[in-house]
């Protein structure tokens, strides 16, 4: 549009599309200084209207767990099977605290994936909650049920691996408010009424 109409006066406009978003590794090689901008708007796939400036923080978890496999004809008081106690783990989480049961400002853990066998088995989870100390709180959470079960089968049973992926990008934007309220009026200009969502997932911006 602005191409077919040069008469319209605008500052530079610059379009950057990255790779890796759905990994939370999107703008990690991002050239920032060679965008040129001081700051950014995401242009994303949410409903008409929607603006959106609070995400998930957002961390990655993988348990590995290591047993001892036995034949069952002798393993008592001898087998301590992996799998079974991998699935120790995820019971002893919120049962309630799921994607499936959260909406909202709720967040969750969400097993998406787990293999494994008597002798070693793994599980990976994300972990996503807006609120800064929740999200720590959710942390500590998982550390508190490897602790256990290593206390309860022996130290090195169960290994936690948790990596931060991103964090919610609110805490930068509202020292900034200027940049929501140009959206809005940008939004309101074009005959669109502006809705404030929060994320139920995380961004390129947040990074």
């Amino acid at each position: 549009y602005l191409i077919a109409h040069p008469e319209i006066p605008h500052g530079r406009i610059a379009v950057g599309v990255t790779p890796d978003e759905e990994i939370g590794e999107g703008a990690d090689h991002f050239d920032i200084a060679g965008f040129g901008a001081a700051v950014a708007y995401t242009v994303d796939g949410g409903e008409l209207g929607e603006l959106e400036y609070e995400n998930f923080n957002a961390a990655g978890a993988k348990i590995t767990v290591h047993g001892l496999n036995i034949h069952p004809g002798s393993a008592k008081n001898k087998m301590k099977n992996a799998l079974l106690m991998a699935i120790e783990f995820n019971g002893l989480l919120p049962p309630a605290e799921i994607p499936a049961h959260t909406e909202g400002y709720e967040g969750f853990y969400h097993l998406q994936h787990m293999e494994g066998d008597e002798t070693t088995a793994t599980l990976e989870y994300i972990v996503r909650d807006h609120n800064e100390a929740k999200f720590q709180a959710r942390k500590a959470t998982m550390e508190r049920i490897a602790r256990y079960l290593n206390e309860k089968y022996g130290q090195g049973t169960v290994e936690l691996e948790l990596r931060d992926q991103y964090y919610n990008m609110k805490a930068q934007i509202e020292p900034h408010m200027y940049l929501i309220h140009r959206a809005k009026a940008a939004f309101q200009k074009a005959g669109v009424e502006p809705r404030e969502v929060a994320i139920r997932g995380g961004t390129d911006g947040a990074r």
